[in-house]
């Protein structure tokens, strides 16, 4: 007689997870590793998680230590691609745990869409985002100057997306001053309310889970 075959578990659809209050560094590291290792298992199922840190400077594995100006806040090396960037109140952060084997294995492709989302985003606030060849992070034209708006930041691990994006809606501007963010010194950093755009986290956290299901579906 054959073995019963059993059925693969049935995950629920994606989840947001959404905080209010500022979580610890390495408290959303240590649920990010956990959820990513749990999809890859099949014991959970995606998930999108919007929230704030305190103000910290975090180093990706190609960050160099010349980029670190003055380490006013807590410094954590980390996993994520990209160099310096500083997370802190008034910026919302969003860890995306996708599992590529079941959408697309490409990474490219994925960081394209992720950086589409953050310039859906900002065109619900009427702000253009842009990219820029050979700059990471989606940039707004102000006049003769650009500056930054938006850093993205991933690592995959078996398939499973880690870290994500963060937008400015209305953090303290001159924290970035401690760091050279993502290496680039010859251009600024920027927020919406900086923008004229009185914009408040719980509009972003709207702006970017609709924006979001028009690019991953």
């Amino acid at each position: 007689m054959d073995a019963p075959v059993r059925a693969p578990p049935v995950l629920s659809p994606l989840e947001w997870r959404i905080s209010d209050g500022p979580v610890a560094y390495p408290d959303a590291l240590a649920h990010m590793e956990a959820r990513a290792q749990a999809i890859a298992e099949g014991q959970a199922g995606e998930q999108v998680w919007l929230l704030e840190h305190p103000p910290i400077y975090t180093a990706g594995t190609s960050a160099q230590d010349s980029d670190l100006i003055d380490a006013r806040f807590p410094v954590y090396r980390t996993g994520r691609g990209g160099q310096f960037t500083y997370h802190g109140p008034g910026q919302r952060v969003g860890y995306v745990m996708l599992d590529l084997k079941s959408r697309k294995p490409d990474v490219r492709a994925f960081v394209h869409d992720l950086e589409q989302w953050l310039i859906e985003t900002l065109a619900e606030f009427n702000v253009k985002g842009e990219r820029r060849q050979g700059r990471v992070g989606i940039w707004v034209q102000r006049g003769v100057r650009e500056d930054k708006i938006a850093a993205l930041g991933v690592r995959i691990k078996r398939w499973v997306t880690l870290h994500g994006v963060a937008l400015n809606v209305d953090p303290d501007l001159t924290h970035f001053a401690g760091i050279v963010p993502c290496g680039i010194r010859a251009h600024g950093v920027t927020s919406l309310v900086d923008l004229g755009i009185p914009a408040t986290v719980a509009d972003v956290d709207v702006a970017l889970q609709k924006s979001f299901r028009k690019i991953f579906g």
